[in-house]
């Protein structure tokens, strides 16, 4: 009888038998195997197995000081690269802290895959010590959630949750493993893992028609706009769209998630529309015959009361998500799937460009139209001698590396950020969108910082936003991540207190004090300045670029009641726009 050494001998090609792991161990391998370089999180009771484990395990662990920062870092980090951004988290109050975070990448399509622990399986629904039913509080939130009931469905469940969250329209997906789960042990084979998600698909529906009919509507178009947003930077079709603006001499627009999806610098970029876009962006897509919609969801702050969105327009919408389609706009073309594959079949059909030559020349006066509304009004700068956040948004970017990344906290400063955005690189402009968290832009600067070490990161902040998370300069300290924070201190809730002067009767509770930042800062083993005077400004920023080593604040006292223009109050129509004369 031949022994097993002789059938292994025998069998060259026999597969060796899988190693039996700890479910941390599991967990941990998994993230190897799935390319996983850095993760953020805090340890707690339930999940001190894997943090034994760790040390074994080849990845960058961020230890955070709040697991809200956690998991924007995990967005941050996973808006610069592309690739999903990992957060961990214990349970109880340590998973409910990712709950706004995981809502943030919900509205804004991020890729993040959250791992929370929880109480042994045997105690689950006991109302035992920091348990939370995370599964059903992140259900409305997550694009798919799962608790993992034993160890050996845990290398399924987690490449299923990396699946989901990368393809398709990306979003957020939650794993919730006990702590027995993880101790437990179980062969693994991360190859045989399979993934079986009935009802899961990505959908791919356009047509030939389609792309046709939408040809047919650009031979016709005098005035059309290209929109686009988002999605343009997740399906990595930037440079198609980009293409085919410059084959058909396209005006191209942005959504504020959009942007870095079109070059700033291209003579064909109008910036980016919607509640405080550009003025003549705003009004080019009122006026426009033609809009071309890409890669967008069509959010009430972007288009404005909608029964006048566009109005003039024959609308075509493209986008991956066959929910987004007429749902918010109705489009006379809805087309439906990979907008790469869309954009290169596009390119593929118009190589000759002979049946559009009449409509190509119709461009010359719908450019010059754009630009006599581009050369309205110049933007305020600095005003009797006092510090306008205007100007100091303008130097902060024209001192910007070309390749260097911006995040934004939520308000007003974020608005000014977004006017002012001059890079030209998908996936180097980071902010909240959708959800509008306050908070989020300095712990999402960490997760970029982590990602490209070597890069600058800048978080335009403002004073209410940064103090929510501001905790976290400690994580970026103690892992040397040199972030520069632009704290744009207007000694206000700044948004808040523009509504309440302008909309209502009185401002209430938006008025705000500061910490002193530069002492602040140098608590945490940072560098802080304070900028009081317009002449200041210049040689702060390129001294806080200068610095590599550790984070650096900025204090920049602006002007108090300086309000963000242009502004579509809620409700009105874009081409309405109030405008600051």
């Amino acid at each position: 009888m031949a022994t097993h050494s002789e059938c292994h001998q025998a069998n060259p090609e026999m597969k060796p038998a899988a190693p039996t792991l700890s479910g941390a161990q599991i967990f941990l391998s998994c993230l190897v195997a799935e390319g996983v370089d850095t993760l953020f999180g805090m340890p707690g009771g339930v999940i001190l197995s894997i943090y034994e484990a760790l040390p074994e395990f080849p990845l960058n662990h961020i230890l955070v000081r709040h697991e809200q920062g956690a998991i924007h870092m995990a967005e941050g980090y996973a808006r610069a690269t592309g690739k999903a951004g990992v957060a961990i988290a214990t349970s109880g109050p340590g998973a409910t802290n990712l709950v706004t975070g995981l809502a943030d990448a919900y509205y804004d399509s991020v890729p993040v895959v959250a791992f929370t622990g929880n109480v042994p399986s045997g105690l689950l629904g006991n109302d035992a010590f920091q348990e939370a039913d995370i599964v059903g509080i992140t259900r409305p939130v997550t694009k798919h959630n799962i608790i993992v009931r034993r160890a050996e469905d845990l290398a399924q469940a987690i490449k299923e949750a990396f699946h989901v969250a990368t393809s398709g329209r990306p979003g957020p997906v939650l794993v919730d493993i006990p702590k027995d789960v993880l101790l437990a042990t179980a062969e693994f084979d991360y190859e045989a893992a399979r993934i079986d998600l009935p009802g899961y698909t990505v959908e791919q529906s356009f047509t030939e028609q389609d792309l046709d009919s939408m040809l047919a509507l650009l031979k016709e178009a005098k005035q059309p706009v290209l929109l686009a947003g988002g999605g343009v930077i997740s399906a990595g079709a930037h440079l198609e769209v980009q293409a085919f603006a410059e084959r058909f001499n396209l005006p191209v627009a942005n959504s504020l998630m959009g942007l870095g999806g079109f070059p700033t610098s291209h003579p064909n970029f109008l910036g980016f529309c919607g509640m405080h876009g550009q003025y003549w962006a705003n009004i080019a897509i009122a006026n426009a015959d033609l809009l071309l919609i890409v890669g967008n969801r069509l959010g009430e702050r972007q288009t404005g009361k909608t029964d006048r969105f566009a109005r003039n327009a024959k609308i075509v919408h493209i986008d991956l998500d066959p929910t987004t389609l007429q749902k918010n706009v109705a489009a006379l073309l809805p087309v439906q799937g990979d907008i790469q594959a869309i954009f290169q079949q596009l390119l593929s059909k118009t190589e000759d460009m002979t049946d559009f030559a009449s409509s190509l020349e119709s461009r010359v006066q719908w450019f010059d139209a754009i630009q006599g509304w581009k050369a309205r009004r110049p933007d305020p700068q600095a005003v009797e001698g006092l510090l306008t956040p205007q100007y100091v948004l303008d130097r902060i970017f024209h001192y910007l590396p070309k390749d260097a990344f911006v995040t934004t906290e939520v308000g007003q400063h974020q608005m000014w950020a977004a006017q002012r955005f001059n890079l030209d690189r998908p996936r180097s402009f980071i902010s909240s969108g959708g959800l509008g968290t306050m908070g989020f832009g300095f712990p999402a600067a960490i997760g970029v910082q982590a990602a490209f070490p070597d890069k600058t990161v800048i978080d335009i902040a403002g004073d209410g936003s940064f103090q929510m998370t501001l905790q976290e300069l400690a994580t970026a300290r103690d892992h040397g991540l040199a972030v520069k924070v632009a704290i744009i201190n207007n000694g206000y809730l700044g948004m808040v207190r523009q509504w309440q002067d302008k909309t209502w009767n009185r401002p209430s509770q938006s008025r705000m004090t500061s910490p002193d930042y530069v002492k602040l800062a140098e608590a945490y083993g940072c560098v802080g300045f304070v900028v009081e005077r317009p002449e200041e400004v210049d040689a702060v920023i390129q001294q806080a670029y200068a610095i590599t080593d550790r984070p650096v604040l900025i204090d920049f006292r602006v002007r108090e009641k300086a309000d963000v223009y242009p502004w579509v109050p809620a409700g009105g129509a874009n081409e309405d726009m109030l405008i600051e004369e």
